[in-house]
Order: structure tokens, then sequence, then C-alpha cells
């Protein structure tokens, strides 16, 4: 057996995080459909209880959409300090088994447990006590993968969601990938299963048969990847200083905004709050991109590099009031602006590694 199949990864990942924070903090929203986010007029749903799922509500949905599939559904705004200090007391739980610790967003992470700071030999029975633990400290349900890597550990923590767990071993991690539809591989999304099916690639079976060369001519930098996947094959290590590739902040209007001048003016605390995470971490970068949303929900993007980067949240400003100017007139009213910076990079006195991956929330 080689190492990588020896590797023992869990995938930890909180059932309807948001929601259940809420839910858990207010008796009252107990068993009832739950949006966090938005409104019954404006904005997209951050997440939503598992009574919402059940109408077809999820994250990223515009809110109105969401109150059509389900008139009953409840609103609530997101307390992002609540949900980083649970996030914080999950990570110290993770910290109790093992240093290698991947942290994905607030609610979910991967861990290397393969030596273990318990010393325990299954990884079931440490999920088992994670799972438990977590529920005992923030009465909060999560579920587990475990798997001998990352992205099967990961396919593996939504087979028996909410508050399960499932295990894909070496034995039969080919086979499972072989039958699985390749639009529900993590990773890939709708415009690459797309692309996929139009290359006659709809399960892992379809991809299995494609040889490196080909993948790697369709699908460029990622082709290897899914060259191994599709073999049950992923490589990659648990890290726990895991970049972070993008800093972004955005926010949806109470009204559209349609002139240049309002527009404009949003684009300001956007710009501020990612400095201010950029200065807190000793980052900065060269890449500023303006995300645009139009009312129809149809949106653009625009993107600058600078040669040098960004020395303070003015000149992130700069740029993306050039880029926003660069839309205007627009085409319909201004929903929501987004303002990140990319292409990052510490400040003098690197010390050689990346800004940890963190969230953002605005």
């Amino acid at each position: 057996m080689t190492a990588s199949l020896s590797r023992k990864i869990i995938h930890v990942d909180m059932d309807a995080f948001y929601a259940s924070v809420e839910q858990r903090d207010n008796p009252e929203l107990r068993g009832m459909p739950l949006a966090v986010g938005g409104s019954a007029a404006r904005g997209v749903v951050a997440a939503a209880s598992y009574e919402a799922r059940k109408f077809g509500v999820h994250s990223a949905m515009p809110s109105v959409t969401a109150k059509r599939k389900c008139p009953d559904l409840i609103f609530v705004p997101p307390r992002f300090e609540v949900y980083k200090a649970v996030s914080q007391q999950i990570r110290e739980i993770f910290a109790e088994y093992t240093p290698l610790i991947e942290p994905l967003s607030l609610d979910e992470a991967y861990l290397d447990v393969t030596e273990n700071l318990k010393g325990m030999e299954v990884a079931t029975e440490i999920a088992l006590e994670i799972r438990a633990k977590i529920k005992d400290v923030t009465g909060l349900n999560a579920s587990a993968g475990i798997s001998y890597n990352k992205f099967l550990a990961k396919m593996a923590s939504d087979l028996n969601k909410p508050n399960g767990q499932a295990v894909i071993t070496p034995k039969n991690g080919p086979g499972f990938v072989e039958s699985l539809p390749v639009k529900k591989f993590h990773g890939v999304g709708p415009a690459t299963a797309e692309r996929m099916r139009r290359c006659g690639i709809e399960t892992g079976l379809d991809l299995k048969s494609k040889s490196l060369e080909f993948l790697s001519a369709h699908f460029g930098k990622s082709g290897p990847y899914f060259y191994g996947i599709a073999r049950g094959v992923d490589e990659r290590q648990v890290r726990p200083d895991r970049v972070r590739k993008s800093v972004g902040a955005e926010d949806t209007f109470a009204e559209d905004l349609d002139d240049l001048e309002s527009a404009t003016a949003e684009l300001r605390p956007l710009a501020d709050k990612v400095w201010r995470y950029c200065e807190a971490q000793g980052i900065s970068g060269k890449t500023v991109t303006v995300k645009i949303k139009y009312s129809d929900f149809t949106q653009a993007t625009r993107s600058r590099t600078g040669v040098f980067p960004a020395a303070s949240g003015a000149d992130i400003v700069e740029s993306a009031s050039t880029l926003l100017a660069s839309v205007f007139p627009f085409k319909r009213s201004v929903r929501l602006l987004g303002v990140t910076l990319s292409s990052l990079t510490r400040d003098q006195g690197d010390t050689g590694t990346e800004p940890p991956q963190l969230d953002l929330d605005f």
C-alpha cells in the first residue's frame, strides 16, 4: 500500500451552519424554514435551514426566488461575529486531535489524522468523537467524511447528511467515483460540467476513459487533477497554511442604483473593508476586480492589474472606480457591487509564507 493510500483524511462539515446557530440561539426558529441573509424583497440567501431546503431553497439563491419557493420562509440577518466565535470553538476541538487542519470556510475543514495526537488508529472513531464533542460544546450537528484523500473525504461527508458520516476505503474509492455524475464532483461547477458534457463526459467512468493528454488539452491545468480523481487518486496534502488567493467584500443595496456617482460612492466602504483585512494580515495585491450584479441578476466583472501592489485603500478605490466607470452607462440598474483584491503578496519583511485562508464577510 502506498503512502497516499494509507492516509487517513477526515472532512468535517457543519450542517446548515449559519441557520443552525440561529435556531440554537432562538428556540422560536427551531423547526421553521429559515434563511440567513437577504430579505423578502432584496439580497441573496447566505444559508438555509433543512426545513427550508425541502422547498428547494439554498445558499446564493435570490431572496425573491426563495420566498416564492417557500412562502413561509423566515429571513434573519447574519451575525458573522457569532459564527466566527463558534467556528473557533470547533477549530479548538480539531486541534485536540491533529495539528494538520486545513479550514475551507467557517463551517468545514480537512483533518489529516494519519498520525494523530490521541494515538487512535481508526479514523471513523476519531470522526465520531469529534462530532460528539462539537455537539456537546456548541449544541450543533456536524457531518463527516472519511477516506484516504481529500477529494473522496469531501464527497463522503455529503453521503449521510445531516448529522452522519460515511467512509470511502481505498478498495471501493475508484468504483465510487466511476458511478458518480461528474456534476456532483467537488470542484466541478456548472460551467465545467457543461464543458465535460460536450466532451462526452457525464460520469466518473466517462472521465476515466479520457487520456491525460485529452483532459489537459480541454481543461488545461485542471486536466491532471481530473485524470487522477477519475481513478480515485488525489495526492493533495492537508495544508494548515492553505493560501488565500483573494480578499473581497460585496454588498446588496436596499434600492437599485442607476447613476455612476452613487454607485462609485458605494465602492469606498467595500475597499476599506478589504484594506483593513490586508493591513491586519500584512498583505496586499496587484489585481483589483469589480463585480457588478444588475437588477435582472445578470452580472459582469472587470479587472485591472497594476505594476505594484496596492499601498492603501485609496489605491483600491481608484482602480475600482475606473473599472466601474468602464461599464457606465449601466445596461440595467445595479443591485450589488463587489470589490476583490488578488495576486496577493506580503509586505516587505515577508517570511516567505503566504497568508492563511480566512473568511472575510461583509
